[in-house]
This record gives structure tokens, C-alpha cells and sequence, in this order.
């Protein structure tokens, strides 16, 4: 085990590098949608399916790879999904059309999901010091954090020189980074923290397709609306495929997840904060994205200043958490952060139509909350799971954050669409539209408190059992 962060200043670059790849693929490239849809004669659909076959494919595949880095080794599969990241990415300078982009995004989120859980269980395996441990992904996730906020920037600069294709093949010597970070700076997997358990099957196939019906439905029911068929049919399937997932993970020998561990309170409570963390953070985005800009009409390069509090809190609270989680412990600074995520729900909901001031008030709480909540909910899940049951563990956090950020998109979105009348992007509302907005704003920012809280609540009752419980 290593004693300082300097110790293992190799294998944090490598960890570092790959969740910048993480932060800075999906932010860097949303700017360059139009150029592509021009360049490749993309429709609109095409063009949502260049961002939306990532997502789909790497939440989807986060539990299946989870488990398979436990079996086979993390360190392995870790290498393996850099390696394919690499490829995938040196393919972009081949694609003429829509569908081979598509085809490499899919790729690139294939190599997310087998990259992306693991760093936090590596990082993890690199101290026994739950301080260090802390340090370690604060400093991992700010790097992260830093290509998320200044992604949009450096792809428009390298657009306005360069062709699109090559905001994807800056994944290439990132991958070599990381590649060599964990290649020459971690220690091959030890057999005797691996499971050897066979592989279910038949509850990846389930996982899978539960994750990404949850992530496709948010998005059907943004664009198509409540009165559209094909939102409802998804999110059936989800169901569905989710019931027919518990059921194989009780019923199963070795199943892919063992849901006794999820009871474990330290699991279940962590679980909650990040659901609550990620439900907010997406949801709030959506909600002052539209404000700014629809509402308020404020041109875009001035909306992205008006998030800037949101990211100076995400970049620079970093230095801040250390300190703040050895004065009040991991447990406490969990629901505290937690809660402090609801209450810049609240704020916002009760106050964000009055001015700017109360929506950066709330856009600096629901930052500074989940900038916390993020590294420390994250710690106490793999604190709370045996030791060859880390990654999987790692892949819990990361899709009981990136499922709730779809739902909150999805809350937000549909109680705009169903309060508002008319097209909500054409010039020139009058008074009884603008009436409407600002009234569906306040019902869904509350609608986000409640449910927040909701998940804050049982995170703390949970948290609190594991004085008694491990």
C-alpha cells in the first residue's frame, strides 16, 4: 500500500487521465454537433444518436463490466478498455457518415464502461487510508471535472482551425497516458482479491438492458411528450427488464450482483446520496439552461457565464473537501453535502424566478453538495463492500448517478412541455406564456426538492445504521 499521494503518482495519472477522457469526451463534443450534422448530412435524429449511443451503451454496460473486472481482474479490463478507447478513437478519421460515427461511439462507450467503474476501485486499492483514499479520488474527479468545464471552449477554438475529427482523436494520446499510468504504476490483479465465481449471463443480458431502456425512455418523453406511445412502451421495458433482473439476481447461484450487498448500510446509503446528487444536478442544468436563455434571453455565450458559479464551485471546492471530511467524518459529510443539494433545489424552486442572484445561489449549493457527495458517498459504498466486490460496487455509484440524472432531465422536461402552450423555442412570448413557464419552472424545482429530499432522507436513515451494520 502507498503511504502519500506522491507514492502513487503514476497510477493517479493513469486514473486521472481516464475519467478525463469521461468528463471531456461528452462536453467537448456536444459543441461540434452542428459542423457534424453539416459535414456528414446528419438528420436530427442521427445527430442524438451520436451522443445518445454513448450514454446509452456505457450506463448500460457499467454493472456488466463491473462484475467481469471482479472476476477477471481490474487492472486487466482496465486495459483492455483503454486499448479499444485508442482504436475507437483513431477510427473517427475514417468516418464518412452518420451511422459509422455512431457505430464509433457505441465503441467509445463500450470502452467508458470498462474503464470508467474501475478507476474508482483501483484508486481505491492504491491505500488503506480511508484520508488518502479521499485525496485520491478528489484529485482523480477534479481533473475530470476541469475537461467537463472547459470542454465546450476548447472545442469551439478547435473548430475554428481544425476539423471536427479531431475533438475524437484527442482520446488517443489521453489513452496513452492512462494506459501507461496503470500499466507501469499499479500492481497486476492478485488473485486472492478476485471472485471466481461464473459469470451470469443472463443478468448482464437483464442489467444491461434495464440501464439503458431507463436511460433511452427520459429522453423519449423530453422530445416526444406524454401523449406519444413510444416514451411509455420504453419505459415498460424497463420495468420490466428491471423486475425480470431482481428476480434472476435472487434466484441465481453465483448472480451477477448479490443484492444482500445493497442492504449493507454503508451501500445503500451512499447509493441514495449519489441518486439524489445526480437527480439534482441534471435536473437544475435543464431547468436554468431554458431560464437564461428562453426565458430571460440571454444569448448563449452569455448563459454559459451565467454557469460559472456552478463550475468555479465544481473545479475549486476540491481543495476543500479534505479538510471538510476530516472535520466532520465520512458519514456526516455525506448527508450534510446531501443535503445541501436539496436545499439548492429549494432555492430554486421557491425563489429562481425573483433573479440571477437566487439561481446562482442555487446553482453554488447544488455544486458545492455534489462536489462533496461525489467523492465521499463514492468511498463509503466501497468502504461498505467486500474487497473482491469493488468494481462492481464502483459501477453501482456511477449508474445510481447516471439513471437519476436521466429521470430529473425527464421530470423537468415533461412539466415545462405539459404546463406550457405553444412552441417553447419561438421568439416573442406573450405575457400568459411567460406566466406558464415561470410557473412550471417553480413545480418542477420543487417536484425535484421532494424527491431529492426523498432520497437524502433514506440515505441518512441507512448511514446512520452503519455504527451497527457492515
Amino acid at each position: 500500500m502507498n503511504r502519500s499521494l506522491r507514492e502513487a503518482w503514476m497510477a493517479l495519472a493513469g486514473l486521472s487521465a481516464v475519467f478525463l477522457f469521461e468528463m471531456l469526451d461528452t462536453s467537448i463534443l456536444n459543441v461540434a454537433l452542428p459542423t457534424i450534422g453539416r459535414d456528414l448530412h446528419a438528420s436530427t435524429a442521427a445527430l442524438q444518436w451520436v451522443t445518445g449511443s454513448y450514454a446509452v451503451v456505457f450506463g448500460g454496460l457499467m454493472l456488466a463490466f463491473g462484475a467481469l473486472a471482479d472476476r477477471f481482474g481490474r487492472r486487466r479490463i482496465m486495459l483492455a478498455g483503454l486499448t479499444l478507447l485508442g482504436v475507437a478513437s483513431l477510427a473517427t478519421a475514417f468516418v464518412s457518415t452518420a451511422e459509422q460515427l455512431i457505430a464509433v461511439r457505441a465503441a467509445m462507450g463500450v470502452a467508458a464502461a470498462m474503464t470508467t467503474p474501475g478507476s474508482m476501485a483501483l484508486a481505491f486499492r492504491l491505500f488503506d487510508d480511508d484520508r488518502l483514499r479521499v485525496n485520491a479520488t478528489t484529485l482523480i474527479s477534479t481533473v475530470g471535472l476541469v475537461g467537463l468545464a472547459i470542454g465546450p471552449t476548447v472545442g469551439g477554438f478547435v473548430l475554428a482551425v481544425a476539423p471536427w475529427q479531431v475533438l475524437l482523436l484527442v482520446n488517443v494520446p489521453i489513452a496513452v497516458l492512462a494506459i501507461l499510468g496503470v500499466r507501469f504504476g499499479i500492481a497486476a490483479d492478485v488473485a486472492a482479491d478476485l471472485h471466481r465465481d461464473p459469470i451470469d449471463v443472463a443478468g448482464a443480458l437483464l442489467g444491461t438492458a434495464s440501464v439503458g431502456f431507463a436511460l433511452i425512455a427520459p429522453t423519449l418523453f423530453v422530445e416526444e411528450g406524454l401523449g406519444s406511445w413510444s416514451p411509455w412502451l420504453v419505459t415498460a421495458a424497463a420495468l420490466l427488464a428491471t423486475i425480470g433482473f431482481v428476480v434472476r439476481e435472487r434466484t441465481a447461484r453465483h448472480p451477477l450482483l448479490d443484492l444482500a450487498l445493497l442492504a449493507r448500510p454503508l451501500v445503500s446509503g451512499g447509493l441514495l446520496f449519489k441518486a439524489a446528487a445526480g437527480l439534482a444536478i441534471a435536473g437544475l442544468g435543464y431547468l436554468v439552461t431554458l431560464q437564461l436563455q428562453l426565458d430571460w434571453g440571454w444569448a448563449p455565450g452569455l448563459a454559459a457565464l451565467g454557469l460559472l458559479p456552478q463550475v468555479v464551485v465544481l473545479i475549486a471546492g476540491g481543495a476543500l473537501i479534505g479538510p471538510f471530511v476530516r472535520r466532520a467524518g465520512l458519514d456526516r459529510a455525506a448527508w450534510i453535502s446531501a443535503a445541501a443539494v436539496v436545499l439548492g433545489l429549494a432555492v430554486y424552486g421557491l425563489f429562481g424566478n425573483l433573479g440571477y442572484v437566487w439561481v446562482a445561489v442555487a446553482l453554488v449549493l447544488v455544486a458545492a453538495g455534489l462536489r462533496v457527495v461525489g467523492v465521499v458517498a463514492g468511498v463509503n459504498v466501497l468502504r461498505g463492500l467486500p474487497d473482491n466486490r469493488t468494481t462492481i460496487g464502483a459501477a453501482l455509484t456511477d449508474t445510481a448517478t447516471q439513471v437519476p440524472s436521466g429521470i430529473g432531465i425527464a421530470v423537468a422536461g415533461t412539466i415545462v412541455a405539459a404546463m406550457f402552450t405553444g412552441n417553447i423555442t419561438a421568439a416573442g412570448w406573450n405575457a400568459h406564456q411567460t406566466a406558464e413557464f415561470r410557473q412550471a419552472l417553480t413545480i418542477a424545482g420543487v417536484t425535484l426538492t421532494i424527491a431529492a429530499a426523498a432520497l437524502v432522507g433514506g440515505g441518512f436513515w441507512r448511514t446512520r445504521q452503519s455504527g451497527t451494520k457492515r
